[in-house]
């Protein structure tokens, strides 16, 4: 899905300016720009398209850089591009940017786009920036033998980077997190065994990922071998990253 906000800035000289304004313009060799913004909300990985709240046009900042002039001028919002400036020949790149990665959550997203363009005298440019999400997004599933392993139920958490938690024991919607790292971590309650001895708590092996990137869904799904001993398997986007065995029991009063 995308959504295309326009706005028109430095507009370009018009048979109305006069003589005067023409000539000036050419001697200092400026230019007009046009800049449009594309929200995109798809993903690297499918690119599908995810759900989320997209920004209005007043939510974007915008910075323009001159990347070998020295110069840097920027706006709390597109609209405040002023309409009446000129811009220098040369090299410039724009930057929009909505919402913050660091605002961690469900339906979070936050959005940037860049893109370098020439000025050239007397002409107008025309810039189109697709801004992109900015964040990664994290959904943990479990299979049907995580859930039979612990019949007496389970409780999942997935802390980000920061360090804020979430719980995700039963995640429907992704989060949108900083592209930094995430950990999952857990408890979950065995059935009691043959001889008697009540269900014990014990610990579900931690699985880290520190090597995510924006714009990009990952799906973790855990599941459980319990042949001979039990282990953990942790499959990453289709694709089993890490193996672990379940560590020692604890008691029913373990934290």
């Amino acid at each position: 899905m995308k959504r295309l906000f326009t706005i028109a800035s430095l507009v370009a000289l018009t048979l109305a300016s006069c003589a005067k304004d023409e000539i000036k313009s050419e001697e200092k060799g400026e230019g007009s720009v046009t800049i449009a913004c594309n929200v995109a909300t798809d993903v690297a990985e499918t690119r599908a398209n995810v759900s989320c709240t997209t920004p209005a046009e007043e939510d974007f900042s915008l910075v323009i850089e001159g990347v070998s002039l020295g110069y840097k001028q920027e706006y709390a919002s597109l609209a405040d591009f002023d309409e009446e400036a000129y811009l220098y020949k040369g090299t410039y790149k724009a930057t929009v940017a909505a919402g913050d990665v660091a605002n961690e959550g469900y339906d979070k997203a936050a959005f940037v786009g860049s893109k370098e363009f020439v000025i050239t005298p007397r002409q107008n440019t025309e810039v189109n920036i697709t801004a992109t999400i900015a964040n990664a997004l994290v959904k943990v599933e479990v299979a049907d033998s995580f859930k039979t392993y612990f019949p007496g139920g389970y409780e999942l958490k997935l802390t980000t980077a920061a360090g804020n938690e979430f719980d995700v024991t039963a995640q429907t919607e992704p989060l949108f997190i900083a592209p930094e790292s995430f950990t999952i971590s857990g408890m979950g309650t065995k059935q009691a065994n043959q001889s008697g001895v009540e269900a014990s708590t014990i610990a579900v092996p931690e699985y880290k990922n520190d090597q995510l990137e924006a714009q990009h869904y990952y799906t973790v799904k855990l599941e459980v071998s319990n042949v001979g001993q039990a282990t953990l398997t942790v499959t990453l986007n289709d694709t089993i990253v890490e193996e672990q065995t379940f560590e020692t029991e604890l008691n029913d009063d373990a934290e």
